[in-house]
């Protein structure tokens, strides 16, 4: 069975911020502290049976107080971008912070966003669930926002993302973790491995804004044809800039359930087994690790961590994170859905929960 231990992890705010350590029988390991709800590190076997922290991110809480591009977040209360930080809702605009500068769009959930609070937590059989109630005006978002975040750890080497939230006046919501990932070891970059994605079609955006220009276009005769599996360096070669950041329309089978849908009754209980559907599938050739990626919602955001050298960041054991140090593939909503209405649903009423579900499913191959 999966078992919890909890340690001290700091302060922040006066709030005592505590660092929980999943580990299941095979020797999997999962840490995750209440501040942000963070995954500081994820320790999977290779397919000789010897473990590595396959995330990126950092030792000690005052690294990620000081600020840092979401490595192993919750972003919310709705993430990825809205243009130019304003949305309307039955005819009431909201304004938010532009607080991604190069394009001055909203991003994440603002200045201030879900990552950066203290959450309170209980331990629930194999996983914690986190929780915490976003006040009206949060942010500039209207409604006070009820949210609970459960990540687990199963004894079959199962990562699992788990989100609810309430609400009391009409808001947008969209939730994400925000790993970055890679199946050698944090330490290395991510040329050699593998990327499977279960999409053939995408969100193309505006490369100045990054805003989705409002179409869905085929991704076969693109770059971004990741169908099949390729090795990263090889499609990284066909961008000029070897840049990747781009959602994915998750392919749906007939029989598909999206528990996500915030039109659905309030009294539904999904669990985990309800019907997930494949998104994606990352292979590393030198370790033998494979991460496949189920989930419930629409959409995927593939990003290659191509911006990471605009900055120094300093992770664990002092190793510097340069561009290409992992990649993030974040189930979510459509980017910006708030503006196109062809997109997925964001706008959650009072009486209608947000649900959604996510596993990383970890194995390994000869």
């Amino acid at each position: 069975m999966t078992t919890i231990q909890r340690q001290p992890f700091g302060e922040h705010q006066g709030q005592e911020v505590s660092l929980y350590t999943l580990t299941n029988k095979g020797g999997m390991r999962l840490c995750v502290t209440n501040y942000g709800c963070i995954i500081t590190q994820l320790w999977v076997p290779d397919r000789h049976g010897q473990v590595e922290d396959i995330v990126m991110g950092f030792d000690d809480l005052p690294s990620y107080q000081a600020g840092h591009p979401f490595f192993g977040a919750i972003a919310g209360r709705c993430a990825n971008r809205i243009a130019g930080g304003r949305f309307k809702i039955d005819g009431q605009e909201y304004v938010l912070a532009t607080n991604e500068l190069p394009t001055g769009q909203h991003l994440h959930g603002g200045l201030r966003g879900f990552d950066k609070y203290v959450w309170q937590v209980e331990e629930d059989g194999d996983g914690l669930i986190f929780s915490r109630t976003s006040p009206d005006g949060e942010e500039g978002y209207p409604g006070h926002l009820h949210v609970r975040h459960r990540i687990g750890l199963t004894e079959s080497n199962v990562m699992t993302f788990h989100f609810e939230a309430e609400t009391d006046q009409p808001t947008i919501v969209n939730l994400v973790n925000h790993s970055h990932y890679n199946l050698r070891g944090h330490t290395h970059q991510i040329h050699d491995q593998q990327l499977k994605i279960e999409s053939d079609f995408m969100t193309p955006v505006d490369e100045v804004s990054m805003l989705p220009t409002g179409e869905i276009r085929r991704v076969a005769g693109t770059a971004f044809d990741f169908r099949h599996a390729r090795r990263l360096g090889d499609a990284m070669q066909q961008r000029p800039a070897q840049d990747f950041d781009m959602n994915y329309v998750i392919r749906q089978s007939n029989d598909s359930k999206q528990i996500n849908d915030s039109k659905q009754n309030a009294d539904a209980s999904p669990t985990l087994s309800d019907i997930l559907q494949p998104a994606a599938m990352l292979i590393c050739p030198h370790s033998g690790r494979v991460m496949e990626v189920h989930t419930t919602l629409p959409g995927i955001q593939f990003y290659n961590a191509f911006k990471l050298s605009n900055k120094v960041w300093n992770g664990k054991a002092g190793h510097r994170y340069q561009a290409f140090s992992g990649i993030c593939l974040e189930t979510q909503a459509f980017p910006d859905s708030i503006h196109h209405a062809h997109f997925s649903e964001v706008i959650l009423r009072p009486g209608q929960k947000y649900q959604s579900c996510t596993e990383h499913r970890f194995s390994v191959v000869a």
